[in-house]
């Protein structure tokens, strides 16, 4: 399994590389974001670790670029603890983490190690997927084994995330989650991730398959429980 690191902060590379080499992880560094695309394409790392703050493309642009690739790799966030950052913006870009400087080892591995695994458990999941094939509700149309949402014909705009949770709760019509269960989904681990990360993918989805996403009727909100997905 490899790491690789997108940060122009020797220090960050230097600690970052002897956590993850010691956990028995290959480790690649790119110190220059616009170096980091044929590099990913290159090294084909696991997981990419990006820093928010970087010259060139900064963090989350760089992130936007990736998903555009079509790649799924899990990608977390470094930030510096004064940084202002909107969380929001970096989930919307298709990231799925963050890690706040300065951090601890032992957090930084449980974060990568649920990554990794959740998205081992994403490609049985959609392996099983494509026995699916599609799914349809109302007007819109699941094509579970190609990542892709259509709404009345037309395809929908949905990082690989959002999607992810779609096709999670579409895959059992009516079935209430927990943001718990949600948050296990996305991560591997509900015990490592924020439930209002939950609210948020949950609030950009519904802004894209919703006509109105204040009264939704796909997606829809079961009070002090979690949510579910229309029966249709």
């Amino acid at each position: 399994m490899k790491i690789m690191l997108v940060d122009d902060d020797l220090g960050i590379r230097s600690v970052i590389e002897d956590i993850v080499v010691q956990e028995g992880y290959e480790f690649h560094y790119v110190s220059h974001s616009l170096d980091a695309l044929d590099a990913i394409k290159a090294e084909r790392p696991d997981l990419l670790i990006l820093d928010v703050m970087m010259p060139g493309l900064n963090g989350f642009d760089l992130c936007r670029r990736i998903r555009d690739d079509g790649r799924n790799i899990p990608i977390i966030f470094l930030s510096a603890k004064g940084d202002i950052v909107d969380k929001s913006i970096g989930f919307k870009a298709g990231g799925d983490d963050y890690v706040v400087k300065p951090f601890s080892s032992e957090e930084l591995l449980l974060r990568i190690d649920a990554h990794i695994r959740r998205h081992k458990n994403d490609i049985a999941f959609n392996k099983e997927s494509q026995l699916k094939g599609s799914s349809t509700t109302g007007d819109l149309e699941i094509f579970h084994d190609r990542y892709e949402i259509r709404k009345a014909g037309a395809p929908l705009n949905l990082s690989s995330k959002e999607f992810e949770i779609v096709s999670f709760m579409a895959s059992e019509p009516g079935k209430v989650f927990t943001r718990e269960q949600i948050l296990e989904h996305i991560w591997g681990d509900s015990t490592l991730g924020d439930l209002n990360s939950v609210t948020v993918f949950i609030r950009r989805i519904r802004e894209k398959i919703e006509d109105n996403p204040s009264q939704p009727k796909y997606l829809l909100t079961v009070w002090r429980v979690g949510y579910k997905f229309s029966e249709g």
